[in-house]
């Protein structure tokens, strides 16, 4: 995993009005080595935003929420009738076409400790790695990608896997079927 600083060269610094609303509800995020979380989460949405081509003087914000199973659970039941948790969920504020500017709010992504920490186990993954691929991919689903078709799911991995790559992570669909 990269640890770039906010430098003048790293990606968040090109996005400065891109903002990070960060919310640790689980104690155990704080314990997963991630370092500073939200420069973490800015810099990697400051690199899917530079990949869409997005305007550097695009100012929106992000809700950021690292929880439990049990919450995402709550969460998953509530707005998608699915009684169980899952790794990353995202909240649009609005229904953006693939590549159109967000507004000021650009939505809610709520992460689930146990599961994502349960996946990259399993998939031999390093956590911080697996938790940079959620973000692009509740960052890719904010900005109006989806994976419901086989097409859409192309185009919306090849876009994270090219993402990761500038953070010297590997092609997390070589060998999983994806998050």
């Amino acid at each position: 995993m990269s640890d770039q600083s906010l430098t003048s060269g790293s990606p968040a610094a090109a996005y400065p009005g891109l903002t990070v609303a960060l919310s640790v509800e689980c104690p155990a995020w704080a314990a997963a080595g991630l370092g500073d979380i939200e420069r973490l989460a800015q810099e990697t949405f400051a690199a899917a935003a530079a990949r869409l081509g997005l305007p550097e003087t695009l100012t929106s914000e992000i809700a950021l929420t690292l929880a439990d199973d049990e919450t995402v659970r709550g969460v998953n039941a509530e707005w998608r009738d699915k009684d169980r948790p899952t790794n990353i969920l995202s909240f649009p504020m609005a229904d953006l076409g693939p590549g159109e500017p967000p507004g000021p709010l650009m939505g809610d992504l709520i992460l689930a400790h146990e599961t994502v920490a349960r996946e990259a186990r399993e998939e031999d993954k390093a956590f911080a790695d697996h938790f940079r691929h959620l973000l692009v991919h509740g960052f890719l689903h904010l900005m109006g990608f989806d994976h419901a078709e086989d097409a859409e799911a192309d185009v919306m991995e090849a876009h994270e896997v090219a993402i990761l790559q500038g953070f010297g992570i590997a092609d997390p669909y070589l060998e999983h079927s994806g998050a």
